[in-house]
């Protein structure tokens, strides 16, 4: 698109006449128009349904009055916005990274949304981001985690939650606490898809396993949503690696159970990268496969015994979605309430008033539904109080096992 000396004068015309606004007038706005782009359509649609219903469990509780101890719950809609009540703009990016270009641009440009959240995919979270950047319009990632995306010098990118190095540092200092009681783990087997969550995600690893003395006995990446792994899982199957570390989504994670199942391959536990590891899909899909296996979270549902109010937000998630809160609906519901208690305190719906806001963001965990220490980002837009924990799936559910200040059971090694 050609940018015109007319269109730069007619921009910053309307520039100027927003800043001349009356104060009073921009903070009567009836409504905050904000802009979600997930997987509605394809192999992954069940995530971006999770995700409607997480956002929409958010939306619920700033709109209308509840007793919690969360930012907005008390009182309807945003005070500093005239009480201004939250409106969700749903695109689906079908997984396609330009595809999430072109519906981000579309929110921004005809929907007028004042900030997007999103995407699942870290591929995605890429383009959109770049359109936010572009449009000068706050972007939020609210479940990606591959460690890059803060790194690229965005000034409206942010990311309230762990990314992948700060996850596979989580999963390495429990496999040394393991180790330092006693329990042999000498060799990991990485498994990772080849998009840029998966890439990331071994790369630190790797790191991680260089400087803590472990043996990568194999290191494999494959297509995603590949109709085989069979060629795949032989390759791990021979390198009989004590630990197994997949980073995959959905789809793929079933079709690696069920092919470990078919070759006979099993290891000593599997440590994932959550994905598709911490959805209900996989479990009802495998679970009677996987009894202990263990996976990284941002997000314990055990912490509802310290803070009722974790519980409670679970259930009114559960009434909407037939599931319990996990590592991606918990940080989806969360990035909605950091997203719009910024916006209230811009008392704008202007992007760089957001951002600003975004910015000066100082939450403390205990505002919050996960065991974070605090919600404050850095000069890149990262979040780095947010402290991952380790899930186990024993008995038909995840129990926290790691760090031990959030643990509420012993590991079981190896797994069943």
């Amino acid at each position: 698109m050609t940018i015109t000396r007319r269109d730069v004068l007619l921009g910053a015309t309307a520039t100027a006449t927003a800043a001349l606004m009356p104060l009073a007038a921009r903070a009567q706005t009836s409504e905050v128009v904000i802009g979600l782009t997930y997987p509605l359509s394809g192999a992954n649609a069940q995530i971006g349904v999770d995700a409607q219903r997480a956002f929409e469990t958010a939306v619920d509780i700033i709109n209308k009055d509840f007793e919690l101890d969360l930012p907005l719950a008390k009182g309807e809609g945003l005070p500093g916005l005239g009480g201004a009540k939250i409106r969700l703009v749903f695109a689906d990016h079908q997984g396609d990274p330009q595809k999430g270009r072109a519906e981000a641009e579309r929110l921004i440009t005809q929907e007028k949304v004042c900030a997007v959240l999103g995407t699942y995919q870290s591929a995605v979270a890429v383009t959109v981001s770049q359109i936010c950047e572009r449009y000068q319009i706050p972007f939020m990632s609210a479940d990606n985690s591959s460690p890059s995306l803060h790194r690229r010098g965005l000034k409206y990118y942010f990311r309230a939650s762990p990314h992948d190095e700060m996850f596979s540092a989580a999963m390495f200092d429990f496999l040394d606490a393991m180790k330092r009681k006693g329990t042999k783990i000498e060799s990991l087997a990485l498994f990772h898809e080849d998009t840029i969550f998966g890439t990331d995600s071994s790369n630190a690893q790797l790191k991680l396993a260089a400087e803590r003395g472990y043996k990568v006995a194999a290191d494999i990446k494959y297509r995603a949503n590949s109709p085989s792994l069979s060629a795949e899982v032989q390759q791990l199957k021979a390198a009989n690696a004590d630990v197994l570390m997949p980073s995959s989504y959905t789809t793929d994670g079933i079709l690696l159970i069920k092919t470990m199942g078919e070759l006979g391959y099993k290891p000593n536990s599997i440590v994932a990268q959550a994905a598709g590891f911490s959805e209900k899909a996989f479990y009802d899909a495998v679970g009677d496969k996987v009894e202990g296996v263990i996976t990284r979270g941002s997000f314990s549902l055990d912490l509802a015994a310290k803070r009722p109010m974790v519980g409670k937000i679970n259930d009114m998630f559960k009434a909407k979605s037939g599931k319990d809160l996990n590592d991606n609906t918990s940080r989806e519901f969360m990035t909605m309430i950091i997203m719009a208690d910024a916006i209230n305190r811009a008392k704008s719906t202007d992007g760089e008033k957001i951002r600003d806001a975004l910015a000066a963001t100082e939450m403390p965990g205990e505002q919050t539904i996960m065991p974070w220490k605090r919600v404050k980002f850095d000069e890149m837009g990262q979040n780095n109080d947010a402290d991952p924990v380790l899930l186990q799936y024993v008995g038909g559910k995840f129990v926290t096992i790691s760090p031990a200040q959030a643990a509420v059971a012993e590991p079981i090694w190896p797994m069943k």
